[in-house]
């Protein structure tokens, strides 16, 4: 079932931890900038500290003499460097915390501590941290980069702008700002373009695809005969027969099963390419089971089966597959939960989305898929999906294709076990207090006893009060946009702090351990299992177990070191982790992370 070692109840297994990732430097550095200073953002993560010393307090701070006071800063300033060379960002951060107490002069030390944000995701604390070091140094190239990459990140190009021409004119030999100020110029106008022409008339692209499907013709023609990878085979005449009145064209869509799906797997690692038509049938195949979905899917984990969830994957094919063979595939026994996340940065997230997709078309009751933050237009435009779209199928025909499967996503899963939970006794002492004391019931939820869990891809809401009945009614087909229930849905994440708080990344909000189990006792909910971000373990038990982070995408963007996860329910509603480490694969340096994304936006994550 993993690695190595045992799993059981609760608890997890591990493996060996992965290498550090090799430090990056500043794509907004001028040709005598020290690396020191250099920390600049590439690939983000959210690593969890392991315990830096604690800082002096305010009063101490007071009493110690100037002098020792900006050489204790400074040194803490070159430990900071230290660990965010060897990716240890979140302890990073907390050195250049210390360093900022004892002298928050000091324009570098908030400029590095942005840097290590900006790894962490937490683009909104960046932008702060950048502002303030453009405030004590209103020159200093290397702020506005970083404030300019936060706002790029949130999708804000338009923010982002006036930065990026400040740099340049600081720094005008730079070519690589140059390059970015450029790509972030067109972004701006391809976006205004396109809003302005966009119209809600005239045919969807599934129908356009649809048709050329069932002529065969265009890019939908039959594979040529030189082809020998995975077929998708035509049905019978008695099964055309009968799906003929069929409104998304389920007679000409063929057959698709699991060996089709096991033969997919393993011709997309050894680089094939599967041909357009054979990849447009499995898209519109799955969107058709989709159409026929709530936006929050309720699945009963059956006596004798399970049921994993499985966390953000970004393109990273080689340690998807590699999971694969942990979970093992969908079956009448087993259902595969993804919750969001599978395309971006990784360089082979179009074929990770037609195993997805292929799964669902396989198996189309224990295939269960969750929309994620990535799987957005906008996102796709900035973080490499888009392109590798096109360079992989030609044209746009096919990213607008995605961009409407991806409308089509669920939000959201209810997760029911049907047996009664183990006593606490019977849990295995690393349990938390949501496996041992769960919330069984709600005055909105019929008695039953059952665990229950809402698997959403980012997390809770800015506003109490919100029902499992809100989220079936989002109407969910369109763009997640920056505000409301659908955003909130994918951005939002969970923070120590009671209450609500303002989001560390600048999109979505924070929220608390309280809000949390409000939020579980209000709606009879035992957990809440979420994604969206790193877990240096592959996933964490948070807010006394009540928010559960999981994340499989192991060594992130081949950098973090991360430790991929995925979580196992049984029908009594237990969670069982199983982790697992990267995969070492032929294309790694061919095919790095972002390779897609536009040339301008490459070194930006």
């Amino acid at each position: 079932m993993s690695d190595s070692g045992s799993a059981s109840g609760s608890s997890s297994k591990t493996g060996s931890a992965s290498p550090a990732p090799s430090p990056l430097t500043s794509p907004a550095l001028s040709a005598n900038s020290s690396l020191v200073e250099a920390c600049d953002p590439s690939l983000p993560t959210a690593t969890a500290a392991d315990g830096a010393p604690p800082g002096p307090s305010a009063e101490e701070v007071s009493n110690i003499p100037d002098a020792e006071r900006k050489a204790r800063a400074l040194k803490l300033k070159d430990e900071g460097n230290a660990k965010f060379l060897k990716g240890l960002f979140d302890e990073a951060k907390d050195l250049y915390a210390q360093a900022i107490l004892l002298d928050d002069s000091v324009p570098h030390f908030w400029s590095n501590r942005a840097a290590c944000e900006l790894k962490l995701e937490q683009h909104g604390l960046a932008i702060e941290d950048a502002t303030k070091a453009i405030q004590l140094d209103p020159k200093f190239s290397k702020a506005y980069f970083r404030r300019a990459s936060g706002y790029l990140a949130i999708l804000k190009p338009k923010n982002a702008l006036p930065d990026l021409r400040k740099v340049v004119q600081l720094e005008p030999k730079n070519a690589t700002v140059r390059a970015q100020l450029d790509s972030t110029v067109k972004l701006i106008r391809r976006l205004d373009f396109e809003q302005a022409i966009k119209v809600e008339a005239g045919p969807k692209k599934w129908e356009e695809a649809l048709e050329l499907v069932r002529d065969e013709a265009g890019a939908a023609a039959q594979p040529p005969a030189s082809y020998d990878g995975p077929k998708v085979l035509d049905l019978s005449p008695n099964e055309v027969e009968e799906l003929k009145s069929d409104r998304y064209g389920a007679d000409v869509l063929g057959k698709i099963d699991g060996v089709f799906v096991e033969k997919l797997v393993e011709f997309y690692k050894e680089g094939g390419k599967l041909p357009t038509r054979y990849a447009w049938q499995i898209m519109l195949g799955a969107f058709r089971l989709f159409t026929q979905e709530p936006t929050m899917v309720e699945y009963t984990v059956p006596e004798g089966t399970t049921i994993d969830v499985i966390g953000d994957t970004h393109g990273q094919l080689y340690e998807f597959a590699h999971m694969l063979t942990l979970t093992g595939p969908p079956s009448e026994t087993h259902a595969l939960l993804f919750n969001g996340d599978f395309v971006d940065r990784g360089s082979w997230s179009v074929e990770i989305a037609l195993i997805i997709m292929a799964y669902k078309c396989a198996f189309p009751k224990t295939t269960l898929v969750n929309r994620g933050n990535h799987e957005a237009e906008q996102m796709n435009k900035v973080y490499g999906f888009e392109g590798e779209v096109k360079a992989k199928f030609g044209g746009d025909f096919t990213f607008k294709l995605f961009t409407e499967l991806f409308n089509a996503l669920p939000l959201a899963t209810l997760i029911t076990a049907t047996k009664e939970p183990l006593q606490g006794a019977d849990l295995p002492a690393s349990a938390p207090l949501a496996q041992k004391s769960p919330i069984l019931s709600a005055p909105s939820v019929a008695e039953g006893g059952r665990k229950r869990y809402f698997v959403v891809h980012g997390g809770l809401f800015s506003k109490d009060g919100v029902t499992l009945d809100d989220v079936r009614k989002i109407d969910r087909y369109q763009q997640p946009g920056q505000e409301g229930l659908m955003s909130e849905a994918l951005w939002a994440d969970p923070q120590v702090a009671n209450g609500r708080g303002p989001s560390k990344r600048g999109v979505g909000l924070g929220f608390g351990p309280d809000i949390t189990r409000k939020w579980c006792e209000l709606n009879g909910v035992t957990a809440v299992i979420r994604s969206h971000e790193v877990r240096q373990g592959g996933y964490a038990e948070e807010h006394d177990g009540r928010c559960n982070t999981v994340f499989s995408a192991a060594n992130y963007c081949d950098s973090t070191g991360n430790k991929g996860a995925f979580g196992r329910i049984d029908a009594a509603g237990t969670i069982q982790w199983i982790t697992f480490d990267a995969q070492d694969h032929p294309m790694k340096k061919t095919r790095p992370p972002m390779y897609y994304a536009n040339s301008g936006f490459s070194g930006m994550m």
